[in-house]
């Protein structure tokens, strides 16, 4: 179905203040919608994200024979397979959804069936291959087209192996781990760079063991699953839009209530601490392995510094660099982001994106193919915004406009609904005019 293209005009703002709750955590909901279409009972799933993508996700469990019900306050009730996926009619939709496409692959990989995963134009040009690797080792056989989807699995009993990721990734590391659920022998994989860990938290929370070191995690496979009743944390990057825009006015106070606090993305929190956001917990507590919180943020009163992203820092960021590089000409000393070429494979180029957009919001700064330098104390002007179709773009410069001079046009602003259906409506009602 065609999305009709819609603009949306962004009108700088006075200030920003307000007590709200974002969507449930898109990264979160992905894994809880595989998990409980495997398992065995009817889990219910609270706060369940109001993105496209998770959504996507539940199309393919339905697809594979999980029974998927909406109820009238949004919970979604998902009956599993009981450990055992149906043959699919048809393909496996998964959108714009890279998450779904890569970690599906792995929990599908050893179902005795073909299975043939889509998506849509953007998604089609994301690599595919380093899930094809590691799966394949433990004796999957996937088919590409060129590296990238469609992916056709033809679904065979697998075999634990050791692994070690060739660059951080959360998706390529689940996708291991949801194999290796499934597989013969105990699982091992090893990350240079720790990733987020919502996989490792989803698996305990339906009844899996898995164990972790310092730097490795290993799961036995031939586990089960039991379905599970549970609320999905607030989603942090999602956040990261209304924080950053929180730098951008000296008197601004918001309040997060419900907000996924997990440490393996408590990166984001300390670099923008580091630039001048003051951050206040207000509660916090821990929910199947979640942590999750109320906190307050303002803006120091004394101007705000910059920063340096590089290294495992940067793999931490990857979802947030965007709207960071967004403000970081209203900074005093500017950002500096390096090793960032993952983002060049996203649902757009968005290095390329963010410097196109910047410079027609009138800034300078200088572009690597791993990254940005933005120089500080620079003055943004209204222009009309490229997003590439690709959400964090569009949302990254309707943040940047609030301080820039005159209006900002965002072309394709539809796209924000892959993520976060609720974004235009909330700025409005946060922004001060």
């Amino acid at each position: 179905m065609q999305t009709i293209s819609t603009t949306q005009t962004i009108r700088p703002a006075k200030n920003l203040h307000g007590s709200f709750r974002v969507p449930g955590d898109k990264s979160i909901s992905h894994r809880y919608a595989m998990l409980a279409g495997l398992a065995k009972g009817t889990s219910r799933l609270y706060n369940f994200s109001t993105g496209a993508d998770p959504h996507s996700t539940l199309g393919c469990m339905v697809t594979l024979g999980a029974k998927v019900n909406t109820q009238s306050d949004g919970t979604i009730e998902v009956t599993g397979v009981g450990g055992a996926f149906e043959r699919p009619v048809g393909q496996l939709d998964c959108g714009n959804s890279g998450s779904t496409m890569r970690m599906l692959s792995g929990l599908i990989a050893s179902h005795p069936h073909v299975f043939t995963l889509i998506g849509d134009e953007s998604l089609s040009r994301r690599p595919m291959e380093r899930i094809r690797k590691p799966l394949s080792q433990m004796g999957a056989r996937i088919d590409l087209t060129e590296g990238h989807a469609p992916v056709t699995i033809f679904g065979t009993p697998l075999k634990a192996i050791d692994f070690a990721t060739p660059i951080p990734s959360a998706q390529v590391k689940t996708a291991i781990l949801f194999a290796g659920l499934q597989a013969e022998g105990v699982t091992s994989i090893s990350e240079s760079v720790r990733t987020r860990d919502h996989s490792e938290h989803a698996l305990r929370a339906f009844g899996a063991e898995l164990n972790r070191t310092a730097d490795k995690i290993t799961i036995a496979g031939g586990q089960t699953l039991t379905g599970i009743d549970v609320a999905v944390p607030g989603d942090i990057s999602s956040a990261a839009f209304f924080l950053c825009a929180a730098l951008l006015f000296p008197d601004s106070n918001l309040v997060f209530d419900g907000l996924g606090m997990n440490p393996t993305r408590a990166a984001l929190l300390d670099v923008l601490t580091g630039i001048g956001l003051k951050v206040k917990v207000l509660n916090l507590e821990e929910k199947h392995g979640e942590m999750v919180g109320t906190i307050q943020v303002n803006r120091v009163q004394d101007g705000l510094k910059g920063a340096d992203i590089s290294g495992a820092l940067t793999a931490q960021l990857i979802d947030e660099l965007p709207v960071i590089a967004a403000i970081a000409p209203y900074t005093q000393e500017g950002i500096r982001i390096r090793d960032a070429q993952e983002l060049r494979v996203k649902e757009s180029d968005r290095i390329a994106l963010v410097a196109k957009n910047l410079k027609a919001m009138g800034a300078e700064f200088e572009e690597f193919e791993d990254g940005l330098h933005i120089p500080g104390n620079q003055k943004l002007h209204g222009a009309r915004i490229e997003t590439g179709h690709d959400h964090r773009i569009a949302m990254a410069f309707s943040v940047a406009a609030l301080r820039a001079e005159g209006e900002t046009i965002i072309q394709n602003a539809e796209v924000a609904s892959v993520s976060f259906p609720e974004f235009y409506t909330l700025l409005d009602t946060l922004a001060e005019r």
